[in-house]
């Protein structure tokens, strides 16, 4: 056999006449580009956050912030370093994992901040409880024709997204241990390989989170228009959208032969599915970049920064602000919803109103305008608040 000249080369399998040239995802290039991508999203990103963290003034919203922000130190950092491990051996599936484990993090996040931004599911139920859901095929909404809002919609939209936290982390450590033993191999949808029912499985959850996430969306745009949502629910669908249906059309593409398997010349093979990874890969360490600028925008901490500057407290130390980010960190959250929400003893919701100050609309009840305490960077106005008092079933 003709000696090789150093360095990673590849040529198509059963195409041995092609001349070998270098594939493009291992080269200093990609790796420079991807990198230099990553690095200045992280910086970016990891300044926004210290900011957060530094005017800690709200933190039932600002803990869901920074779990948002931190996507793209995650979603790059693990790209990054899953591309500079491309090779024949499929490293790239265990940082893949943890990459896809906190989407369901995030897509969990991004609902519950808008529960904090209107106050709760009791100030929710007062403004949308027994409004007929509109029927739309656009917005997917033509099976409910005839079905009003209830607090049964809010239990599912909180279901269906917490069902994808827990459906996620199980599938990725059952793609771990199918990898260990061999079961496993990207873009394989052979019934007997392991990646057609994870993908599957995966496919259906995350389908169903951001349905859902669409739903409470779709009921709600209007009592959310004072915290400008539109930036912020596009910017977060663009990152987790972006990387499901990359993933899905990149498989298509594999599976159509357009991505070949490639014969790598120092005697190992990459599979047509690790390299379909590494393409992916490569585009989500580009795309955080764009990421990182468009939730500077949409978590903008110039309100929080404000709240800071009118507070007689002095500027938040490093030790407040580590401990502002172990208590984003903290999933105790999580866990207590899901038991709520997934329990059988579910908690009916009876509503009581009580006047705390007198608000300046008709009869004190308060616009949606008038709700934004913290968004947009409008002042907090005097408004009713709606309480729920909570029985157990009996």
């Amino acid at each position: 056999m003709p000696a090789v000249p150093p360095g990673l080369q590849m040529d198509r399998v059963g195409n041995s006449s092609q001349a070998a040239s270098q594939l493009f995802l291992t080269t200093a290039l990609a790796r420079g580009l991807s990198g230099t991508f990553v690095w200045t999203a992280l910086v970016l990103t990891c300044h926004q956050i210290y900011l957060h963290l530094r005017s800690y003034t709200v933190p039932s919203e600002q803990r869901y912030i920074v779990r948002l922000l931190l996507v793209v130190p995650v979603y790059g950092v693990s790209s990054w370093l899953s591309l500079l491990l491309l090779g024949g051996h499929q490293h790239h599936v265990y940082l893949d994992s943890l990459r896809d484990c906190y989407e369901a993090f995030v897509i969990y996040s991004f609902l519950s901040l808008c529960f904090q931004y209107l106050g709760g599911e009791s100030t929710i139920m007062a403004e949308i409880r027994g409004k007929p859901i509109r029927s739309s095929c656009l917005y997917g909404t033509c099976c409910l024709r005839g079905v009003a809002y209830s607090i049964g919609f809010l239990r599912f939209c909180k279901q269906a997204t917490l069902q994808f936290c827990v459906v996620k982390p199980v599938m990725a450590l059952v793609t771990i241990i199918l990898q260990a033993v061999g079961k496993y191999h990207d873009g394989d949808f052979n019934i007997h390989s392991g990646y057609l029912y994870v993908t599957l499985i995966y496919n259906a959850s995350v389908s169903l989170a951001l349905y859902a996430l669409f739903l409470f969306y779709f009921a709600t745009r209007e009592l959310l228009r004072p915290f400008e949502p539109v930036l912020k629910f596009l910017t977060i669908k663009a990152v987790i959208f972006l990387s499901f249906w990359q993933g899905m059309l990149l498989a298509i593409l594999e599976k159509c032969g357009v991505i070949p398997e490639v014969q790598v010349l120092d005697g190992s093979r990459l599979g047509a599915g690790t390299l379909a990874a590494g393409y992916q890969n490569f585009t989500i360490c580009i795309e955080m970049l764009f990421a990182s600028i468009a939730l500077r925008y949409a978590f903008a901490c110039q309100v929080y920064s404000e709240k800071k500057d009118n507070s007689p407290a002095p500027t938040a130390p490093m030790q407040s602000i580590s401990s502002g980010l172990k208590e984003t960190m903290s999933p105790q959250d999580i866990v207590q919803d899901a038991i709520h929400n997934f329990s059988p003893a579910y908690q009916h919701y009876m509503q009581q109103a009580t006047q705390e100050a007198s608000g300046p609309g008709q009869g004190g009840s308060p616009s949606p305008s008038e709700a934004g305490a913290s968004g947009g960077g409008r002042k907090g106005r005097t408004m009713e608040k709606r309480v729920l008092v909570l029985s157990e079933e009996q």
